[in-house]
């Protein structure tokens, strides 16, 4: 077994598992070979890394009931949890929607979701975990009621599981693609058409295993997008995504060749090259990309009720929009 480690500022640290398939263990599941090679995970936490796209064998994504053959070569980026002891905080929220069995945050630009390696406190996991006395432990004791995932930079909406029962059924939602989620993104130069789709598989960037890439053989990802406004330079959009691939909307618009605002890891320094210095001011006081989980829906996992929700721009966004103008 060969280790290696890296470090990103955007994802937490990586600890990278090469492992070869020896004779005896051919024909085994994936997920079962590697519950069984990896101390302290799950079968169902090893399912969730291939789900994200975060084990390769011979370098391609596979499906958890792969079968393995003798010579496979099997890398696993295994996302390490830090060693300090997880602590509640009083961080303030901005509770959209709450019940008995769920809640819906507001969860601002800056704050991460939950803790990783480096990253100890002061996430969305810690606040959670003071405001409410009872949330789903499904995702672990670090990740407390969390069902999705938004980037740091990422403002916007989220739901958050209480009970076990309803974060299996969210969960189920997300799997199915059952949930509307839809952003808002500033990006780069006009697009020639007013709507379209963007159908390209994701996985790790083979040069650059901290980030994300359009890659032959990675995960399905679909996003859709509509132009809501246009600008001189950049245009304002409207991102349904149908997955939810890690940083799916960045690479998407990289690959489209408009990336988003604000973006150091996948905008190419585009943000640099804006020749108006008033508005490339405004760029750098932002501070964060413009991306924002606008609209949020699905079926309340207890009742069935088809439940809707909207979060306004920010207010650093809208001041943004306003300087283009």
């Amino acid at each position: 077994m060969e280790e290696t480690r890296s470090m990103n500022a955007d994802l937490p640290e990586q600890e990278t598992l090469m492992l070869r398939v020896v004779e005896a263990d051919a024909a085994a599941r994936l997920d079962a070979h590697l519950a069984a090679q990896i101390p302290d995970w799950s079968r169902a936490r090893i399912q969730r890394l291939i789900e994200d796209g975060d084990v390769l064998v011979n370098g391609r994504v596979v499906k958890s009931s792969y079968k393995l053959r003798a010579g496979d070569v099997i890398e696993v980026e295994l996302i390490t949890s830090p060693v300090e002891a997880f602590t509640p905080q009083p961080i303030p929220l901005e509770i959209i929607y709450e019940d008995e069995t769920l809640v819906v945050v507001n969860k601002p630009a800056g704050l991460v979701v939950h803790p990783g390696a480096g990253i100890a406190s002061g996430t969305l996991a810690n606040a959670l975990a003071f405001h409410f006395q009872k949330l789903s432990s499904r995702a672990g004791q670090m990740r407390p009621g969390i069902v999705h995932r938004l980037d740091k930079d990422t403002s916007g909406l989220i739901v958050v599981a209480k009970t076990e029962e309803a974060h299996e059924k969210l969960s189920e939602q997300f799997r199915t693609r059952e949930v509307f989620k839809s952003y808002v993104a500033l990006v780069h130069g006009r697009l020639k058409a007013d709507s379209g789709r963007i159908e390209q598989p994701i996985a790790r960037d083979a040069r650059h295993r901290t980030r994300m890439a359009v890659v032959r053989g990675g995960r399905p990802a679909l996003s859709l997008y509509s132009t809501r406004r246009s600008f001189e330079r950049f245009t304002l959009l409207d991102v349904e995504i149908k997955s939810g691939r890690t940083h799916q909307i960045r690479v998407h618009l990289q690959w489209l060749k408009h990336p988003v605002v604000g973006d150091e890891t996948y905008g190419g320094g585009r943000d640099k090259t804006i020749p108006e210095v008033r508005v490339r001011a405004a760029v750098a006081r932002l501070g964060r990309i413009f991306l924002h989980a606008e609209q949020l829906s699905f079926h309340h996992p207890q009742t069935g009720e088809k439940l809707k929700f909207h979060a306004p721009l920010p207010q650093e966004l809208t001041d943004l929009l306003e300087a283009l103008e």
